[in-house]
């Protein structure tokens, strides 16, 4: 009995014609073909986790934009990064942590930065603002053009996420 390819799902279409064309987008833009290769596999990444392949009518901008939401995601978590090493060196010798230490804020710094990529846009710009510009909940509100209200449950949402996203044994 003769199998009948099955045809392509979108998901496979639209990768097949536009990862090229993503990747050297990426490439032009980073100068980095490290960076463009992991954001553009990231890029396909997120369409195929949502499910969201289906009926998109302009591909390439769809592309583009999400592809720049990762490069600024990224953009962020180094910057975060850079400005933590750049605290440690201002630290006194004696109160500089251990590598394994370091690891470990590290990693639970990342481990943050994930759960935080599991809220809206608006929540994880608040929790943003709040612990890393010290930002009230009227000024968040303000930014964010929502009310308090909405501030104080998004924050509550976005710090039990964090807390539950860091193992025990960095509490310790």
């Amino acid at each position: 009995m003769l199998s009948v390819p099955s045809p392509p799902s979108d998901f496979q279409a639209l990768y097949a014609q536009h990862h090229s064309w993503l990747l050297h987008w990426l490439k032009r833009r980073l100068h980095d073909a490290g960076l463009a290769g992991d954001l553009a596999q990231d890029t396909f990444i997120n369409i195929f986790v949502a499910r969201s392949s289906a009926g998109i009518a302009q591909p390439r901008p769809f592309l583009a934009t999400i592809a720049k939401r990762l490069l600024a995601n990224h953009c962020r978590r180094a910057e975060l990064e850079r400005a933590y090493l750049d605290a440690l060196l201002h630290q006194p010798q004696a109160c500089a942590p251990s590598p394994e230490a370091m690891f470990i804020l590290l990693e639970s710094l990342q481990l943050i930065d994930r759960a935080l990529d599991q809220l809206s846009t608006k929540a994880k710009a608040a929790f943003l603002l709040a612990h890393l510009d010290g930002m009230s909940y009227a000024e968040i509100a303000t930014e964010l053009d929502t009310t308090t209200h909405s501030v104080k449950k998004y924050l509550s949402k976005a710090n039990l996420l964090c807390f539950f996203a860091v193992p025990d044994f960095v509490a310790a």
